[in-house]
């Protein structure tokens, strides 16, 4: 594990493993860079892979208030400790991060999103109200409430919150008001996104609900280098072996 300090002291845990150009990996909810160890070690033949720990989870600490700023001034470290430049692959929530700071100016040679969450339900207010129960001690509530927006039916909620994980789980409550934050109530940023030049490419599940394509169509649209690419068969937990080749294909 190395550090790396971002603009306000925050310090950002990461590991790298590979040879080739740089990669780095930005995950999503419920994620640290423990969670992209196969994909890792899948794409480490021909890229230098980095992850990391996004501020207030794993490893990595957090000074101050939350702002996306902060978190872009995250992903612009590890860039920058990277080499300066960098492939980037973001999923989910994960991926939001990376179009906005791929808009913001933060170095990249070619990036991937697999299903940015702009959809409807994930507002602004949805966030403060999470924050607020975080704040009022109320964790297990908080990242029940963010589950059900993300769709997860109430019997595998329950499920979930009897399993021996929920606790791990619980534990990245106080960061789900960032991932609600990143969606932009739910809308696609295409005046942002219009400021991406390099190669991009938008990603969704065939077997996702059908928001997942029709968002990676108008950021592929809204990008002046986007394309977008429907993988069949995947839903939002997407498959390592079907993943490589396509990131391997698109930044080689």
């Amino acid at each position: 594990m190395d550090k790396v300090r971002s603009v306000d002291g925050t310090q950002i845990a990461f590991d790298s493993s590979g040879a080739g150009p740089a990669l780095v990996l930005v995950v999503g909810a419920f994620s640290d860079r423990s969670s992209t160890k196969t994909l890792a070690s899948g794409l480490g033949s021909t890229f230098t892979v980095y992850e990391y720990d996004r501020r207030g989870r794993g490893d990595s600490n957090e000074a101050g208030p939350y702002s996306i700023q902060r978190e872009v001034d995250d992903l612009a470290a590890v860039t920058h400790a990277a080499g300066g430049s960098a492939f980037v692959f973001g999923h989910s929530s994960g991926g939001a991060l990376v179009l906005e700071a791929a808009a913001g100016g933060v170095p990249m040679r070619a990036l991937v999103v697999y299903e940015p969450p702009y959809t409807e339900g994930p507002s602004h207010e949805f966030a403060a109200r999470l924050a607020d129960m975080v704040a009022a001690g109320q964790k297990s509530e908080a990242t029940e409430a963010f589950l059900a927006l993300m769709g997860t039916p109430p019997a595998a909620l329950e499920q979930m919150k009897a399993s021996p994980y929920w606790g791990h789980m619980e534990s990245y409550a106080h960061t789900l008001a960032y991932e609600v934050g990143l969606c932009n109530g739910g809308s696609v940023p295409v005046d942002r996104l219009a400021k991406i030049s390099v190669p991009m490419l938008a990603l969704a599940g065939g077997a996702s609900p059908m928001w997942a394509q029709k968002a990676a169509d108008a950021i592929a649209a809204a990008a002046p280098n986007g394309e977008a690419r429907v993988l069949e068969g995947q839903g939002h937990g997407v498959a390592d072996d079907v993943l490589i080749p396509v990131l391997t294909e698109f930044f080689v």
